[in-house]
């Protein structure tokens, strides 16, 4: 009788709210040694200086980053006025803007022209590649970057909080719900242009990627000491593989259809299912996931990431 792959482990996303400082390349390494394996991944990049929401894929939750690529993310910026910075955030060289500071007023009228679906052109110093070289590399070597507008949706942006004590630099904080690929650099230093004078992003943290919420994160200091007597310890902090991806109808399987399954075969579940899906959840008889699947034509599903390589009989 084969051993089940099915059973409790470190499988899984650990949703991790990620302090100043380190990069997600970064947290992802001290997850990979906290954890004792090489299968993390994340799903969705924070520049060092941002917090929040860090969606980190550990074992077969790997397996499932590319369902998230696109999800929706949400951000609280702090858009400080009167400069402009070479990196479009804090971490850039400022120089002060020649135009008059707006008023609350101003920034609350020009807030809804970035609403809904809007060309953006990404920063200078960015990871997007033109000839081969990343931009960030070429613009610190002091070559001209010449990066395309790109289309991003701005779901939701409203007024947050107003800071006016400096009125030559008056601060807003923003809350944003946008696409994936939006740049919110590039949106405080449009604000700035758009009020006729200089923005930067001098704060930023994210408070949702997808279905994840900044509320229901861990702190770094608890994975810590959660893992300080073995990984195992992480076991408790992991949301289901599948979190997140209730898009995906599910659909139970027999012991029979899932021993296919785990050989990456067609399967015609007798328990059925409804068509026109994107993807499909296959449960095994114990409910737990054993793969994502597309469909195969009428009545059959095609394993697409199977999450099981042994089985025992259900």
């Amino acid at each position: 009788m084969a051993r089940s792959s099915l059973g409790p482990g470190l499988d899984g996303i650990l949703v991790i709210d990620k302090p100043i400082g380190p990069t997600s390349h970064d947290i992802v390494g001290l997850i990979r040694r906290l954890a004792a394996t090489r299968r993390v991944g994340h799903g969705g990049t924070l520049d060092p200086f941002a917090t929040g929401v860090l969606p980190i894929f550990l074992g077969r939750g790997t397996r499932v980053v590319e369902f998230h690529l696109k999800d929706d993310k949400a951000y609280r910026a702090t858009v400080c006025f009167g400069e402009t910075s070479s990196t479009d955030d804090l971490e850039g060289e400022r120089i002060p803007s020649k135009g008059p500071a707006p008023s609350r007023e101003a920034v609350e009228a020009a807030l809804p022209a970035f609403s809904g679906p809007i060309e953006q052109r990404p920063p200078a110093y960015s990871a997007i590649k033109v000839g081969g070289r990343r931009a960030y590399a070429m613009a610190r070597a002091g070559e001209t970057v010449e990066l395309a507008s790109r289309t991003v949706t701005i779901h939701e942006i409203a007024l947050a909080d107003w800071d006016g004590s400096d009125p030559s630099r008056p601060i807003a904080i923003v809350d944003v719900r946008c696409s994936a690929g939006t740049y919110i650099r590039s949106l405080a230093r449009d604000l700035g242009e758009a009020l006729g004078t200089a923005a930067y992003l001098g704060a930023l943290r994210r408070t949702a990627a997808g279905p994840f919420a900044v509320e229901d994160a861990v702190a770094l200091d608890a994975v810590r000491e959660a893992a300080a007597p073995g990984p195992e310890g992480i076991v408790p902090l992991l949301r289901p593989v599948d979190a997140g991806l209730e898009r995906f109808p599910e659909v139970m399987l027999t012991a029979a259809e899932l021993a296919a399954v785990a050989k990456g075969q067609f399967v015609r579940p007798q328990a059925g299912f409804t068509t026109g899906a994107e993807r499909y959840r296959l449960r095994a008889p114990s409910g737990a996931l054993a793969a994502i699947a597309t469909e195969a034509g009428v009545g059959r599903l095609a394993p697409d990431k199977v999450l099981v390589s042994a089985v025992v009989d259900a």
